[in-house]
């Protein structure tokens, strides 16, 4: 069995300052690391439980969206990041919804088309909540 210490998702963003800037200002992440120099230097922030590296460039016109990667992003108030996200002019693909498993769910994608979604665990959702347990 392999002993797995820790992990975290990588990017390889076709502009890698847009991307910062989206990561790191947009959504407001917290820098973990960096490494190298300069434009292409690689910025790992905290994501929660894990970590989120941008480092390396992908080909321009690249689609991400085609990418099997998705970042499932939990928050506290999925309408409180709706409206801050909006303000700071990220583009909202879908805005805050309960879907039928009773999660409260966004879409975003970042400046390559990589799509985030956020979510909302309500009080009485089951991930919270365990009836007689």
């Amino acid at each position: 069995m392999v002993h797995v210490l820790s992990g975290r998702t990588l990017l390889r963003p076709t502009d890698p300052e847009r991307s910062r800037v989206f990561y790191g200002e947009q959504l407001g992440l917290a820098v973990y690391r960096e490494f190298g120099t300069g434009p292409e230097r690689g910025t790992v922030y905290f994501l929660g439980g894990g970590f989120l590296e941008l480092s390396g460039r992908a080909e321009a016109g690249a689609d991400a969206r085609a990418a099997p990667v998705r970042l499932w992003l939990q928050v506290a108030d999925v309408a409180g990041a709706h409206e801050e996200l909006r303000a700071k002019g990220v583009e909202i693909v879908r805005p805050p919804v309960r879907e039928p498993w009773g999660l409260i769910e966004m879409w975003i994608a970042d400046p390559d088309g990589v799509p985030l979604v956020l979510v909302e665990v309500p009080a009485d959702h089951p991930l919270r909540y365990r009836p007689g347990v």
